[in-house]
């Protein structure tokens, strides 16, 4: 026991450090974004911006996620396969809004854009609507320097309102949705998309 638990303590650095990559991406996202309000609200007088929101997921989640794609415990491996493992979340005013924030982000010559996934133009079946991106930026430590991913989702505040519901009720039913509150809820995102579309016309 005694001999094995310097190599515990090793372990233990070795992911805390893997982690601290995350919120050092956060950070660097979170003030591209301040950025781009202060600028808006500057030039445009407009912040098209209503709140911003950060997480990093738990161990115990990134472990799930290496068991659901099949991953190896090499950290590496996490790094590559589970790319959503620090997120943040932009909610705006407008659906118009959305495509600026991420072409605005898309733009910066240290984020390179690895994915889109625009479930806006094409919702997913449960009636999810939001604009995700994967990216990727630059960190630098204090020996060397990391491409970490991130995940941004950018939504309107109906569609993360019906998220944030739709979220509730699937661990509500334990995964398990009745047919008739899925079709509730599909009705739901399609008048809050309404909504959306009333509001910029």
């Amino acid at each position: 026991m005694i001999q094995n638990i310097p190599n515990l303590k090793e372990l233990q650095q070795e992911i805390t450090r893997f982690l601290l990559q995350y919120r050092f991406a956060l950070k660097e996202i979170e003030t591209k974004v301040e950025i781009l309000q202060a600028e808006f609200e500057l030039i445009h007088e407009y912040n098209p911006i209503e709140h911003v929101t950060s997480r990093i997921k738990s161990p115990q989640s990134i472990i799930n996620k290496m068991i659901k794609k099949g991953c190896t415990s090499s950290l590496t491996d996490i790094k590559e396969n589970i790319r959503d493992i620090a997120g943040v979340r932009i909610i705006c005013s407008f659906t118009e809004d959305i495509y600026k924030i991420g072409d605005m982000l898309k733009n910066q010559k240290d984020v390179e854009v690895v994915q889109i996934k625009d479930y806006i133009k094409n919702p997913k079946a449960n009636g999810y609507r939001s604009l995700h991106l994967i990216v990727k930026i630059p960190i630098f430590m204090s020996d060397r320097m990391e491409h970490v991913y991130v995940e941004i989702q950018i939504r309107t505040i109906a569609m993360d309102f019906w998220a944030s519901l739709e979220h509730k009720i699937y661990y509500k039913y334990n995964k398990e949705i009745p047919k008739h509150i899925q079709d509730s809820l599909r009705d739901a995102a399609q008048q809050a998309a309404e909504l959306d579309k009333k509001m910029e016309d």
